[in-house]
């Protein structure tokens, strides 16, 4: 079960990686800390992962897959993945209060992304049970003369061993999108979660071998993504690798792969915005809009940060946002007093994420956008703690609050006139992972989604993720690969298609002299 040290914040020192079905000692000495975020001590130190350590992961997830992981059937990893999922149930409350001592995000959040993760894990064994009847699927070839001669189907394959990268702001959500429908492919899997919360994805290869999975199907190795990260997008070994993270070191580990031909897969940031038009109710909208914003202390990469108001409600519509914002209560993601908070924010995740949202706030300030509220270190929560309050900026659309992602509870505001305007205002970015649109007039909603670019559109709300969803989009969030759904599994496979001849008896006949030549030599 989970070490009972975390639970009192006492300091566990962890040198180990989780290898071929059990903890392995780091071939490094080095050691990263992970840090309370609210009381900026640390709970445990963590193996840096070195490329010796990563070329034993990769060698014990080969090892798996060739000794006949990779040829097991769907319905055979869908039990272990249910075991999994009932295994996460159980432990939900240690798991949820591992991540909030990780992350700073509150309780509340962490037992639902628990629920998530044993959702996400579900789906997928029913995805690989159907797998197995996807199997020698038979083409239409829509030629009569050639249906006769030939059948083609289509067989899916895992691609082989896996290297999944994930960041820490959901650090088990996020690695279960990547390890449940790899699974289920059947393939053998390298997790590096970030080195800021590492903490229950190592969990997770003690969960995934308790629910049965072979000695190196799931290996966990900790570690930076400059060291080791670079070791493992660069291992040729490795034949898909699947990141979640930053846009810079998702071009990286572009560059990386690139080296290999490897398989790819990137999600990565994004500056999404919400259209809200005058013909809305406020209160449902204002609660939206923070939801979209606020939500996991606004360190989410789809993260709804720019505000897109219709100029006959602005005015209404930001005064009751402000009023609504300074009800949120920031403190103590654990706090007794604070648990039945469901709308609370925590410390955002470091000292480094604390200081780069506080420097956006300054640029804001600096380059002449309206503080409608926030801007300062909340009150009541003393000096310790990378506490932010939520903050909200009226804009001209030109400052780099506006166009940046910040990763934090910071909510960029414009006015738009015109529904055309709107649609110009959110397509302007560099970014195109998700958008959003409030309205009660559903043609102007369906115009509105299918003129976003944007991979992922939500009417009449914000943020809501469902597994059977496909997730991820297009410019610089990411490259055409997509988590979840469906897509999510075909990520993981390889398809082939086979092709027989059916009349083996009968010359193929393209070149009709060969047999007559033959024929004229015996």
């Amino acid at each position: 079960g989970i070490n009972a040290e975390y639970g009192d914040f006492s300091t566990a020192r962890m040198s180990s990686h989780w290898i071929g079905g059990g903890e392995r000692p780091s071939n490094s000495r080095e050691t990263f800390a992970v840090v309370n975020p609210a009381t900026e001590q640390a709970i445990a130190h963590v193996a840096i992962g070195d490329q010796l350590d990563v070329n034993e992961a990769v060698s014990a997830a080969q090892a798996c897959f060739h000794a006949g992981w990779g040829r097991t059937t769907g319905t055979e990893r869908a039990k272990m993945l249910r075991v999994m999922a009932t295994k996460v149930m159980e432990e939900q409350e240690q798991l949820a209060r591992l991540e909030t001592i990780m992350t700073g995000k509150p309780i509340p959040e962490t037992l639902w992304d628990m629920e998530d993760v044993a959702g996400c894990l579900n789906y997928y064994a029913e995805l690989a049970e159907q797998l197995d009847a996807r199997q020698g699927t038979s083409l239409d070839l829509q030629d009569e003369t050639m249906s006769t001669n030939f059948k083609s189907s289509l067989r899916y394959e895992p691609v082989g061993v896996v290297a999944a990268i994930v960041p820490w702001n959901y650090p088990l959500l996020m690695a279960i999108w990547k390890v449940a429908p790899a699974l289920a492919a059947g393939n053998a899997l390298v997790l590096k979660p970030s080195e800021y919360t590492p903490l229950t994805c190592m969990e997770l290869g003690r969960i995934g071998t308790e629910a049965g999975l072979p000695a190196g199907a799931l290996n966990v190795v900790t570690g930076t993504g400059g060291v080791t990260g670079d070791a493992l997008t660069k291992h040729p070994g490795v034949d898909k690798i699947s990141f979640t993270g930053g846009t810079s070191s998702g071009i990286k580990v572009l560059t990386n792969a690139a080296a290999n031909v490897t398989n790819v897969g990137v999600e990565l940031g994004g500056k999404s915005s919400l259209i809200v038009f005058d013909d809305v109710q406020l209160p449902n909208s204002v609660e939206w809009a923070m939801f979209g914003c606020f939500w996991t202390n606004g360190q989410i990469c789809s993260a709804t940060s720019r505000l897109l108001l219709h100029e006959k409600i602005a005015d209404r519509f930001l005064a009751l946002l402000v009023e609504e914002a300074g009800k949120i209560v920031v403190g103590d993601p654990l706090d007794p007093a604070h648990l039945e908070e469901a709308g609370m924010l925590g410390p955002v995740v470091n000292r480094n994420q604390y200081d780069k949202i506080n420097g956006y706030i300054r640029s804001g300030l600096a380059q002449g956008a309206q503080l409608l509220c926030g801007g300062k270190r909340p009150a009541g929560v003393g000096d310790v703690g990378f506490y932010v309050e939520p903050t909200i900026f009226k804009c001209k659309g030109t400052e780099k609050i506006w166009h940046e992602e910040i990763f934090g509870p910071v909510l960029s505001v414009c006015i738009f006139k015109t529904e055309e305007e709107a649609i110009w205002l959110a397509n302007n970015t560099q970014y195109g992972l998700a958008g959003a649109v409030i309205s009660q007039d559903p043609d102007r909603c369906d115009r509105v989604s299918k003129a976003l670019k944007a991979g992922i559109v939500w009417v009449n709300c914000s943020q809501p993720a469902f597994c059977q969803a496909p997730w991820g989009g297009p410019k610089k969030s990411g490259n055409g690969s997509r988590d979840l759904g469906q897509a999510g599994l075909d990520g993981f496979l390889e398809v082939k298609q086979i092709t027989q001849y059916l009349v083996p008896e009968q010359p193929w006949g393209w070149y009709r002299h060969l047999p007559n030549s033959f024929l004229a030599k015996l």
